[in-house]
């Protein structure tokens, strides 16, 4: 578990596909796990406490697709509503996380 109290998603769901899990490779690390744009948000390691808004993640074993697809399942989702309370008012919209996402398109 990560050295601060607020966990990542991949903490909360125990999938093992952050860099170093024991499923990194299965294909491929989790997009939300790599994914830097995102660093910092809700206090979390790379989008790992803004997962759904990264495209690709898993969920229940399976793809999840583009934010524009999943965000309704995304949106009932425990460890989102877990960030949402835990942050309160620090919540930050998904409008203005998806601008400061696009603004480092080309990273």
């Amino acid at each position: 578990m990560a050295s601060h109290s607020k966990l990542n998603c991949w903490e909360y769901q125990g999938c093992g596909r952050e860099p170093g899990g024991r499923r990194a490779e299965d294909p491929a690390p989790c997009p939300a796990a790599v994914s830097v744009k995102l660093d910092g948000v809700h206090n979390g390691v790379n989008a790992g406490r803004a997962c759904w808004l990264i495209d690709d993640t898993m969920c229940s074993g399976r793809p999840t697709g583009a934010y524009d697809i999943k965000i309704h399942e995304c949106r009932k989702c425990s460890f989102r509503r877990r960030v949402k309370i835990e942050e309160g008012l620090g919540f930050e919209s998904d409008d203005t996380l998806l601008d400061r996402f696009c603004e480092h398109a080309g990273e």
